[in-house]
């Protein structure tokens, strides 16, 4: 009986893996570039997404719909609330969010809400909110939520954090392409892409790849100096100030003469 039961567990535990594997779909993709080379005249760049589903056998019954999301490194971020004292303002609570992605760009078929269930994002951390983990606050503050939706809203706006439902061209359910706008102000580092096939809410398969962004040239020489030899960063930026004002200074004297 023992045995019994513990062999039912074990199929019910593998029914959702048998399930995926009957629809035999695999997901193929590729990027335009992997590598995204940070100079003193970068602008921003754009990513062109493009694959196709991979079948052995015919196209199943139901709605298939591609999402599709590219993730810079994560870190820290402190996020402080500020409030008006004595006709001041001055900084009053604030939460460390313990994790949170640099950028953050989310594209789909479809609205994300109508093809992604809330127990499959909980579990894949595909939504924006899902994105950033926030798991502690100090006890003072009541709302720690308000502080998250803050900082995703500064990022938004800032251009890092990205949401375009319907960007995703999916053609007779086999090839899907989409293009991601990344802005001028990338932190360095992987910047994780993936591709979730979606059927009835959930993931049908998954592929990730990644995009190198890294500073080159002169940025890269001063990124490197600042953090490896920061005294010797702050003198040169001390030397170069002094010559500028004293070059500036000149050029005055000469045409008020």
């Amino acid at each position: 009986m023992i045995r019994l039961l513990h062999a039912l567990a074990a199929l019910v535990w593998l029914l959702p893996l048998a399930t995926n594997a009957a629809t035999g779909e695999k997901v193929v993709a590729g990027l335009s570039q992997n590598r995204i080379s940070i100079t003193a005249n970068f602008v921003g760049s754009e990513i062109l997404i493009f694959g196709a589903v991979k079948r052995e056998e015919p196209v199943p019954a139901g709605r298939l719909d591609v999402v599709v999301t590219v993730q810079g490194p994560s870190a820290p971020v402190t996020v402080r609330r500020k409030a008006r004292t004595y006709g001041i303002w001055t900084n009053q609570d604030q939460v460390t969010v313990d994790l949170a992605p640099s950028f953050y760009a989310v594209a789909t078929t479809a609205p994300l809400p109508q093809i992604l269930t809330a127990t499959e994002d909980l579990r894949r951390h595909i939504s924006i909110p899902r994105a950033i983990r926030s798991v502690g606050a100090p006890a003072t503050v009541g709302d720690a939520q308000a502080f998250t939706d803050a900082l995703i809203r500064l990022r938004e706006t800032s251009g890092l954090y990205l949401m375009a439902e319907g960007t995703v061209e999916l053609t007779e359910d086999t090839l899907f392409r989409t293009r991601v706008v990344l802005p001028a102000n990338l932190t360095e580092g992987a910047y994780l892409t993936r591709i979730y096939l979606m059927r009835g809410g959930t993931v049908v398969d998954a592929l990730e790849t990644s995009i190198v962004v890294r500073k080159e040239g002169l940025e890269r020489m001063l990124y490197q100096l600042a953090h490896q030899d920061p005294v010797i960063y702050a003198f040169l930026s001390l030397i170069i100030a002094i010559v500028a004002g004293w070059a500036a200074s000149s050029v005055f004297r000469y045409f008020s003469a």
